[in-house]
């Protein structure tokens, strides 16, 4: 049975279209704005589901005061020879 991290792609109006690797290529812008309209695509090599091209789960909206409880350190000092590492050598 085909499947997505454990969850049959048959028989649960998820799997709408397989295209080869092939296809995939000729197709992909295509194929991302289907993806982008929430249609799951899977792709195949040689008949087998190699990946799956589909849109992103949404996010939720950071709410104001959601990182109350983040504790930053007083002490931001950073050692020197970290510094060292990000400076141009001559």
């Amino acid at each position: 049975m085909l499947t997505i991290d454990g969850q049959p792609l048959i028989g649960r109006g998820v799997l709408s279209t397989t295209v080869s690797v092939a296809q995939a290529k000729s197709q992909f812008a295509a194929l991302v704005a289907r993806a982008e309209a929430g249609e799951k695509i899977i792709v195949t090599r040689s008949g087998r589901a190699v990946a799956c091209l589909g849109p992103l789960p949404e996010r939720p909206p950071i709410k104001y005061g959601e990182l109350s409880g983040v504790f930053l350190s007083e002490d931001l000092t950073i050692p020197d020879e970290l510094i060292r590492d990000f400076e141009p050598s001559e």
